[in-house]
């Protein structure tokens, strides 16, 4: 198959098309039918259950759309009780993630594979404590949708070290989750409620016939070309979380197939694959705060690829050793990420406070401090926060408070 050539800025155009930046904005950005869209685009939203400034799963959608009613989208993942049907649920999709309902099915292979493959505790509970686990899977069945709470099981105290302090029925309702057995029926306050996969999924989709593993990774592969328009074989496969192997092969049946074709990208150490129907636009005309969980940037060795743009979550750092902030966002600019800020909503003040900002290399540092300022008053309008303080450090601190003060 002959090879194409494609400049960085090309290849980085078709990536931010297909993620959906640089559309006009819609006629009608407050129905689920837009939301659906966007959702649909990028083919997943991950979840976080940091809080600082609004859970992170509701940013890739502002990111692309602007301000929209987020009840609509918690309807739609049946996190609030409406008149919407279902149309996403949970599992570790890319991480924890909110899928259409018809990508569930696509996963059950992973599902099958929960004792041998789930992290830690996840995958060890259901051979050290099956008895447990029967436990836990009889009074799902008979009193859920259920808390972990519910099952009066305390937690051990937390080692040092060790970021959840689970106890072992939460573990368990984890292994039943990971396995398929259990679903999110819905969250409150961000806690999981859960229930038996059949009373969560409708009829149809729990009934669906299993897809062969190989066909099920296919398209998988497939809805992350899509999300990506152009994309490395590592890209493809992180998007599910494929294994290296698996990936290798599901990437390799699709370019045999002609859904993929291999590409040269300068400046690209890896072979670079194009999905054919992916949009070429000439420019891309963006404005948007990424959450650090974002699909266009979530792999880091992407965001450097495609952007030149080192970027680390420094959540789990401690604060002496943070170098931008805590809840750090990269903006968007035209076909740039040029800043970035560590932004907190404080809720009781009423104020979205910028804790951090920095500029990228070689910006107009007023421009962007200007475009930055527009982007986070309209942040702030849609949190319900009355106004922005910006403290001051970073470089390009002083210019966006000095325009946020004028």
């Amino acid at each position: 198959m002959p090879r194409s050539d494609l400049s960085a800025a090309a290849a980085r155009r078709i990536a931010l098309a297909a993620q959906g930046f640089g559309l006009p904005p819609p006629p009608d950005p407050n129905t689920a039918r837009q939301l659906r869209k966007v959702v649909n685009t990028m083919g997943l939203l991950q979840l976080d259950s940091v809080n600082v400034l609004i859970r992170s799963h509701y940013l890739p959608v502002y990111a692309r759309l602007g301000p929209y009613p987020r009840d609509v989208l918690d309807r739609m993942t049946a996190h609030t009780a409406g008149s919407f049907k279902r149309e996403y649920v949970e599992y570790w999709a890319h991480e924890a993630s909110l899928i259409p309902l018809d990508t569930h099915p696509l996963l059950r292979w992973r599902m099958a594979r929960a004792v041998d493959e789930a992290w830690g505790s996840i995958q060890r509970i259901a051979r050290e404590k099956p008895l447990l686990l029967d436990e836990v899977r009889r009074r799902v069945a008979q009193d859920g949708p259920i808390r972990s709470a519910d099952l009066g099981i305390e937690r051990a105290p937390r080692a040092p070290g060790q970021m959840w302090n689970w106890h072992d029925g939460k573990v368990a309702l984890e292994h039943l989750f990971w396995a398929g057995e259990v679903g999110a029926a819905r969250r409150v306050n961000f806690e999981r409620h859960y229930d038996l996969i059949e009373r969560v999924l409708p009829a149809a989709v729990h009934q669906r016939p299993t897809p062969a593993r190989e066909d099920a990774q296919r398209e998988l592969v497939r809805i992350a070309a899509r999300a990506y328009g152009i994309a490395t074989e590592d890209d493809l496969g992180d998007y599910f979380r494929l294994s290296r192997t698996d990936s290798k092969r599901r990437v390799a049946e699709l370019v045999e197939a002609g859904e993929l074709h291999p590409v040269t990208v300068a400046g690209w150490s890896a072979p670079a694959y194009l999905h054919p129907p992916a949009r070429r636009p000439r420019r891309v005309h963006a404005r948007a705060l990424l959450s650090p969980f974002d699909p266009l940037i979530w792999y880091r060795d992407r965001a450097m690829r495609l952007f030149g743009f080192h970027y680390r979550i420094e959540i789990y750092t401690p604060a002496a050793q943070r170098r931008h902030g805590y809840y750090v966002l990269p903006f968007l600019l035209g076909e740039t990420l040029v800043a970035r800020v560590d932004l907190k909503a404080d809720r009781q003040a009423g104020v979205l406070r910028v804790q951090s900002a920095w500029a990228e290399p070689d910006v107009d540092i007023r421009y962007v401090a200007e475009q930055l300022a527009e982007q986070l008053r309209e942040l702030a309008g849609w949190l319900g926060l009355d106004g922005i303080d910006v403290t001051g450090r970073g470089d390009l601190s002083p210019a966006l408070a000095a325009v946020v003060s004028g």
